[in-house]
């Protein structure tokens, strides 16, 4: 039979959308549900605020008579504003192994963003870079965190043979949590203690980050936008506010430490427990008994997963980072942690990497985000 794909515009529709990777996927060793709560919200027109300013398309496969893969378009207009760009993105791009469907996806994303008068598609990506981002490439035997694809080893492949060529690779470290600090970071932060102009924040339970979220999140916005961070666009305060609805809950004060200088925000660094574990248990499902799973996961775990860190530029080069890491290492020595996953960093960011591989870090995942010229 012949594939047709078709537009998602019901809540039916949606559902499949939403539903169909688990069956894709269904003994897929290293694969994680996603929380499904949260993406009904994430696809929801009227929750998310970035279909405010983004063309979306969701679009999925049929193939003899049943859903065989899925896509979602993005044209990010407040991204190609600010680069004077005009490129398309695709993510959540999932299928069955099958490079008819494989390729039949694509095209109609292509043709949807070509319509829009777009000239590049890049993908996979979401609506910004809080958002999983790039195909997996190296690394298949480790599990994926809360915040990653894992895909089949045989889809960037497709991509590649589909005319896709590689536009940016992300780097993922393990780190082992020492006993204690290593004794050349002990020294930089004795360095920078001694300038005493700085005060290290840190929190007890997650009422005390509230009042640092929207502060936190706009010092991410201006280091970001500086630092040319791969597709990324800055959040109104709506966006930080949904943003913190998302994590807060699952997040752990513990492992959350801004600086602040003369009460302004100028470095934070934000981790989180590993609890995909649990997630794979509940099936994505919290509801009505899958958050105790995800509750024990994070407390039994032994890995501590990064999420976003940034220091205002100014104040780069000033030991900064090894106050935030020195705190979190101890943190985690003492909660019990072994390990560390760092999330992404990009291959050009060479101070960053230099500084992980200082540490002890290795790379044991890769990342790829792939373009075409439409």
């Amino acid at each position: 039979m012949s594939i047709e794909i078709r537009e998602v515009l019901s809540r039916r529709d949606l559902k499949t959308f939403i539903y169909l990777p688990e069956k894709i996927h269904a003994g897929h060793e290293n694969w994680v549900h996603p929380i499904y709560m949260d993406d009904w919200k994430y696809f929801d027109k009227k929750k998310n605020k970035a279909f405010g300013y983004c063309d979306t398309i969701l679009l999925v496969a049929w193939k003899d008579g049943r859903p065989a893969g899925r896509v979602m378009g993005i044209i990010n207009h407040r991204f190609n504003e600010h680069r004077n760009e005009r490129t398309a993105r695709f993510g959540y791009l999932d299928c069955f192994e099958d490079k008819e469907v494989f390729a039949a996806l694509l095209r109609a994303a292509e043709a949807w963003a070509r319509d829009k008068g777009m000239t590049k598609i890049v993908g996979p990506y979401g609506f910004s870079d809080q958002d999983p981002e790039g195909f997996l490439i190296e690394g298949f035997e480790h599990r994926a965190t809360i915040a990653t694809y894992y895909n089949f080893e045989w889809m960037p492949r497709f991509l590649e043979e589909d005319g896709y060529a590689k536009d940016i690779d992300w780097f993922v470290y393990k780190l082992e949590v020492p006993k204690e600090p290593p004794e050349f970071y002990k020294k930089i932060y004795e360095r920078a203690m001694k300038r005493g102009t700085y005060e290290i924040v840190e929190f007890r339970s997650r009422k005390d980050i509230k009042p640092w979220i929207r502060p936190v999140l706009a010092l991410m916005n201006e280091c970001y936008m500086a630092g040319n961070i791969y597709g990324f666009a800055p959040l109104e305060e709506q966006e930080m506010d949904d943003l913190a609805k998302r994590y807060l809950p699952v997040l752990d004060p513990r492992f959350v430490k801004a600086i602040t200088k003369d009460g302004e925000v100028v470095a934070f660094i934000i981790a989180m427990p590993d609890m995909t574990e649990g997630i794979r248990k509940a099936r994505g499902r919290l509801l009505p008994f899958g958050f105790i799973h995800v509750l024990r996961a994070a407390k039994k775990t032994k890995q501590l997963d990064l999420l976003l860190g940034a220091i205002k530029e100014k104040y780069r080069g000033q030991g900064l980072d090894v106050l935030m890491g020195i705190k979190i290492l101890i943190a985690a020595h003492e909660a019990g942690y072994e390990r560390m996953d760092t999330h992404h960093e990009m291959e050009a960011n060479v101070k960053v990497r230099a500084e992980m591989e200082r540490m002890g870090g290795t790379i044991y995942k890769k990342f790829r985000a792939f373009y075409k010229m439409l």
